[in-house]
């Protein structure tokens, strides 16, 4: 079964830096695109920012010019390079990644950032 692990959340002060990694595992199909949702506190689940296999990307208005997503060459491990961190970046977040001829949705099991003032 495809696994998607997130790492690298944590406590950081605002003005700050954080990177996410997501590794994919287990997917016999190629990783057509992955990226980041994150849901804070009493907020719906929003998109942060995404990558294809061909390596376009896509943010959230909210975090461009302060969040870089990139994956590696193999293409099963995303990140997110988080600079200039605000209280208001204060979630979990999730990992996705749309795999194989249906680009279906794998998500991962979230990881906490938090924002401090």
């Amino acid at each position: 079964q495809v696994q998607l692990v997130e790492s690298g959340g944590g406590l950081v002060q605002a003005g700050g830096s954080l990177r996410l990694s997501c590794i994919a595992s287990g997917s016999i199909f190629p990783i057509n695109v992955m990226g980041w949702y994150r849901q804070g506190p009493g907020k719906q689940r929003e998109l942060v920012a995404t990558i294809t296999r061909g390596g376009s990307t896509n943010y959230a208005d909210s975090v461009k010019g302060r969040f870089t997503i990139s994956r590696d060459n193999a293409g099963n491990t995303v990140y997110l390079q988080m600079n200039s961190l605000k209280p208001e970046d204060t979630a979990v977040y999730y990992c996705n990644a749309g795999i194989g001829p249906f680009t279906s949705n794998y998500w991962g099991q979230g990881t906490q950032v938090t924002v401090s003032s």
